[in-house]
């Protein structure tokens, strides 16, 4: 308990660090935000009556301490240029993000475990080196670059796969459920390519040093079978750091995910955060970081809980 309430205190003063940087970063953003909800000729009196009513007219200080009032109580704001509750353009947005990111992630685990083990159970051989330079290549990659290098060959010329969005607007039912799979390719091997080399040199890394630990020679001078003892034994010693590199790279993920989302125009939370910059639409902005902060915090907290239940040294200590 104590462990958690700490890691939570921790988490808190994190997003409560986020939402400050973001407050004063959004308005650091040059043009006007009232040209999002007026007319570039207005007068200079609707100017004024606009920023009173969109609360813009008041010291930094005020409109600081205002909204993390409104914060603590669940409120987020109207947006300037939909005039509807924040909560409501992001939760339309927030399944979509989350099927990106959750696709992303299984992809690139079920990928990364798998080959990691076997450059490990093969260390030095050519496929352990053909495996690490892939990994470290794939470290290099770029979202941008991976993006619109899929979107053209298997988008624009092959075809294969749609250019943009995220399910086809007259497909209902099972029709629908395809559609939106079809459309998630691109965007997740993406996202997966990206993140794939981290995992595979970080299993295949701590594998090789739990396969040469004392436990695993006595398991083998014992009888137990090879198989068994890789999966069984030294996995799970082996499994605490990239179940920690997964929590870690959850902020890569969140932030590949807004451009993923912008180069396919994938209708999510960062292609959210992409339309309100150029909108100036601070509410928006300011609760999508919100919203991808804590899920940070989130994924930090059950990644220490994970690594807790994995290693037990780490719930000794």
């Amino acid at each position: 308990m104590r462990f958690i309430v700490v890691r939570l205190l921790r988490g808190l003063l994190t997003l409560w660090f986020a939402v400050t940087v973001t407050f004063f970063l959004v308005r650091l953003l040059p043009g006007d935000p009232v040209l999002a909800v007026a007319d570039p000729g207005m007068t200079e009196e609707l100017r004024a009556k606009l920023l009173a009513d969109l609360g813009l007219d008041r010291p930094l200080g005020a409109q600081y301490a205002d909204y993390l009032n409104r914060l603590l109580h669940g409120d987020l704001g109207v947006s300037f240029r939909q005039s509807v509750p924040v909560t409501t353009v992001l939760m339309e947005r927030l399944p979509w993000t989350l099927l990106l990111a959750g696709s992303a992630l299984l992809v690139t685990v079920g990928l990364g475990v798998p080959l990691g083990v076997l450059a490990a159970t093969r260390a030095r051989s050519l496929t352990d080196r053909v495996i690490q330079a892939s990994g470290v290549t794939a470290q290099s990659l770029f979202v941008p670059s991976v993006g619109i290098f899929l979107l053209v060959v298997f988008g624009a010329n092959l075809g294969w796969f749609p250019i943009g969005g995220a399910v086809d607007l007259d497909a209902t039912g099972p029709a629908a459920w395809l559609s939106a799979l079809h459309h998630l390719v691109l965007p997740c091997l993406t996202l997966a390519l990206v993140q794939l080399g981290g995992y595979v040199l970080t299993m295949r890394a701590t594998l090789v040093d739990a396969l040469g630990a004392d436990y695993v020679s006595l398991a083998r001078a014992k009888g137990v079978r090879p198989r068994a003892v890789v999966w069984r034994h030294a996995l799970r010693n082996a499994l605490p750091p990239t179940a920690a590199l997964a929590g870690l790279q959850l902020g890569t993920l969140v932030g590949g995910a807004v451009l993923t989302e912008t180069i396919y125009a994938y209708p999510g939370v960062g292609r959210a955060v992409y339309e309100a910059v150029g909108r100036l639409d601070f509410p928006v902005l300011q609760g999508a970081f919100v919203l991808l902060a804590a899920t940070v915090v989130v994924a930090g907290l059950l990644t220490d809980l994970a690594c807790g239940l994995l290693d037990p040294r780490m719930r000794a200590s």
